[in-house]
Formats: structure tokens, C-alpha cells, sequence
């Protein structure tokens, strides 16, 4: 029986005010665990006033859902029990059904759906506002709110194993997802910051000049080959060895080359004290290991050996840093010339077999195996299981590949055509 003195117009505001707060609670729930955690950061360093207030209420979330759930549920209760009289008054017994019915369906899409999809899809525009009231709101019912998280870890600890890694952190491939997702970066920006990542996973062998595409200065030469060595140099730094490059003495600067030489004869000691010393790095040296080394040393380049001590290419930083922005358009390339990417008419591609399988990948968008070999030359030899005499081709997946000039144990210059393959893995041979 109703009994409350209270006039049903007043009670129906009562429940219109009641949707509105309960509306207000989920939107501000769903607003605060929408809102982007690195523009928010980002925003607390600019001293945005909504964003530290928001920034604060989030370093505790447990507490912030505890409060904004205590409020919600109370309103929606009082929204109930308020429903339950109106609608005795009007049905009788029968009200109370059509209170639970009408309210659910009321508070469904007004106090649930509506805001929160409004929220999602603008949160910092509710979050920041938001924070106004849940801050206060949150120290008047820290008591309650503390006592209701103690409650709820004694039920939730023994099925959710804690972990001290904030879930903001972002392991580097995830990063390279969200990275690939936005493409709001201008000039190539965000081809960068991928590059930055692609770091962790290349070596130096990856991207070093070969040893057989190395130039240097033998001083077994006469003094004549030695000057033209210098003279005709497309680069800007050359090591100096003693008859094989395993005998490495140090690399010669060429802003150095006019203290080297009285009247035009060459002062082979004068180019011995010009030589900075050599700087030895091992192979499978990682891309971002090195380039700090490069930084603290004040280096520029390195001379990679092998296992054995074996020379077997050269890096530079710029070598490290193309990996980052691209190949750059200089002409002036240390000790490799990439003889260039020879496009033919039927789309197949004249490349020299020094070619690093990487950049290939990635100048023309091809998905060449880089887990082995990593020069066009070694993977055509690998498949070939030979060093050929003649010209011969492969088939490798949707690759054929055509050795077009061998000189020096190694494939000089090969053509290349990605077919439409009917066995994604056929591998065949064929000789010419």
C-alpha cells in the first residue's frame, strides 16, 4: 500500500533526475577508461587542469569504479523503488511488473546505451569535465569505497594473478602495430618510426658492404696505382691493408689525401700517419647496439670480422641510418656502389647479386627470405647448391632467378621475374 505523501508529478521528476545522474555515472565510466593514456600524459605535461585531474583519478582505478558504481547503483535503486510507487499508484499490484519493465528498458537506453556510446566516442570531452565532480565525490566516499575494494580483492585474488607491469606498456611489436594503424605522420614520418623499430631486429650483417664490394688501398701497389686509388675514390673513407684485407693497418680519411702527397709524388709514410686506428665489431652485432657504440666511440665506421677473425665487410653509420629514413640520394656512398635496381620491359629486374635481400624487400615489395643468406648472390647460390659456370636459372616460390654473369667464385649479375606460381613453394632448376 502507498502511503508516501508525496505528489506523483514530484516523484516522476524524481526519476527524470535520477536517469539523468545514473546517465552521468556510465558515461563518465566508460569516458575514463576510453581516453587515450599517451595523449593524456602528453596533455598533464602541457599543465591541461582537466587532464591532471583525470590523470590523478586513473592512478587508482579500482577506487574510481568503486566510486562511480556505488553512485550508480544507489541511483538506479532510489530510480526503482521511486518507479514501484508511481506505478501502484496507477496499476495496482500489477505496477510493480510494469514498473521492472518500463524502468529497465528506460534506464537501457537513456541512462546506459545512449551516454556511453556518446562517451566512447568522445571521452576526453567527457572525462575532463567528469573529474570536477568525481574528485570530490571520491574523498567523501574514500571510506566506503576502501571498504567495498577490500571486499572485492578477497573475492577476485584467487582467480586474477597480479602483475607489477602497468598494462600502458607496450612491447616493441605492439608498438609497430599502432604505429602501422595511424598514418597522420607527414613526410614519411611514420616510415620512420618504423624503421627506428625494424632496428631491433637487423645486425650488422644485415646492412654492411660485402668484402668482396669493398674498395681499399693495398700498400703492396705501386705508388702510382695507390694516387690513382685516391684520386678516382667515389668515397670518402678507404681502408688501408698490407696485401689482403685480413692486414688491416687503418682507414684513411680523404679530407687527409692533400697532406699525403709533396709535388704530386705520393709519402707512403705520411699516408701510414694519416691512417685512423681500425675498429673491429663482430658479426651479428645488433643495429641499435652499434649505433650507440658508434656514439660513444665517436666513430664512423666499422670493419666487421667473423668468428675466426676474418674480415668481412664494412659498416658506417650512415649504413645504420638508411635503415631509418631511406637510401640517400647522395652519389657519395662509402664502399659500395649499388650498381642501381634495372627495370626491364617484360617487368623483370637486372640486379647485381650484391644486393642486400632487405632492401630489396623493400624497395620493391617483395617477401624474399632474409632468415639465411642475405645477399641476392648467396641466396641464388644456396638454391643452386653450386656455383654455376654457365648461365642458369632457379625457381624459387613466385621468384625466377636468371645468373647472367659469374667472375670471382660469385654471381655477378642476375635477372630476376616474380611469376604467378602455381605451387607457392616450387623450387626448380633449369641450365642454358
Amino acid at each position: 500500500m502507498d502511503e508516501l505523501p508525496v505528489p506523483t508529478w514530484s516523484l516522476l521528476l524524481s526519476i527524470l533526475g535520477l536517469l539523468l545522474v545514473s546517465g552521468y555515472f556510465s558515461g563518465s565510466e566508460t569516458a575514463m577508461m576510453k581516453v587515450n593514456p599517451y595523449r593524456l600524459i602528453h596533455r598533464v605535461s602541457l599543465n591541461h587542469r582537466g587532464a591532471k585531474r583525470t590523470h590523478r583519478l586513473l592512478l587508482r582505478q579500482d577506487h574510481l569504479l568503486g566510486v562511480i558504481l556505488i553512485g550508480n547503483n544507489l541511483v538506479n535503486n532510489c530510480a526503482a523503488l521511486i518507479a514501484g510507487i508511481v506505478c501502484y499508484r496507477w496499476f495496482g499490484d500489477p505496477g510493480y511488473a510494469v514498473a521492472a519493465i518500463g524502468l529497465t528498458l528506460l534506464f537501457l537506453v537513456f541512462a546506459e546505451l545512449a551516454p556511453k556510446t556518446i562517451a566512447a566516442e568522445r571521452p576526453e570531452t567527457i572525462a575532463y569535465p567528469s573529474s570536477l565532480l568525481l574528485g570530490p565525490l571520491l574523498r567523501l566516499l574514500r571510506p566506503l569505497v576502501w571498504a567495498i575494494n577490500y571486499a572485492s580483492r578477497v573475492v577476485v585474488v584467487p582467480f586474477v594473478r597480479k602483475t607489477s607491469e602497468p598494462s600502458t606498456f607496450l612491447t616493441a611489436e605492439e608498438l609497430r602495430t599502432v604505429l602501422a594503424a595511424r598514418t597522420r605522420f607527414p613526410d614519411g614520418r611514420q616510415e620512420m618510426l618504423l624503421g627506428v623499430l625494424d632496428l631491433e631486429s637487423a645486425t650488422v650483417d644485415d646492412v654492411m658492404v660485402q668484402r668482396a664490394d669493398v674498395v681499399g688501398i693495398d700498400l703492396e701497389q705501386s705508388d702510382e696505382e695507390i694516387a690513382r686509388e685516391i684520386l678516382e675514390a667515389q668515397h670518402t673513407r678507404m681502408p688501408v691493408f698490407q696485401h689482403d684485407f685480413n692486414d688491416i693497418l687503418g682507414v684513411l680519411h680523404l679530407r687527409k689525401g692533400s697532406r699525403i702527397f709533396e709535388v704530386g709524388d705520393l709519402l707512403r709514410h705520411a699516408l701510414i700517419e694519416e691512417l685512423d686506428p681500425p675498429y673491429f665489431i663482430p658479426e651479428g652485432t645488433p643495429l641499435t647496439v652499434q649505433l650507440i657504440h658508434f656514439r660513444n666511440r665517436k666513430e664512423r665506421i666499422a670493419l666487421v670480422v667473423d668468428e675466426y677473425g676474418e674480415f668481412t665487410g664494412v659498416v658506417t653509420v650512415e649504413d645504420i641510418l638508411e635503415e631509418i629514413v631511406g637510401e640517400f640520394t647522395s652519389a657519395n656512398q662509402d664502399f659500395k656502389d649499388l650498381g642501381g635496381l634495372n627495370p626491364q620491359e617484360d617487368g623483370a629486374w637486372i640486379l647485381p647479386g650484391s644486393a642486400v635481400l632487405r632492401e630489396l624487400n623493400s624497395e620493391l615489395d617483395w617477401d624474399l627470405p632474409t632468415s639465411g643468406p642475405r645477399t641476392l648472390n648467396g641466396l641464388m647460390l644456396e638454391l643452386l647448391g653450386t656455383i654455376p659456370e654457365s648461365t642458369v636459372s632457379v625457381r624459387h616460390g613466385d621468384f625466377l632467378f636468371e645468373a647472367l654473369q659469374v667472375a670471382d667464385n660469385r654471381i655477378k649479375t642476375a635477372r630476376v621475374v616474380r611469376t604467378a606460381s602455381s605451387d607457392e613453394h616450387a623450387s626448380g632448376l633449369t641450365a642454358n
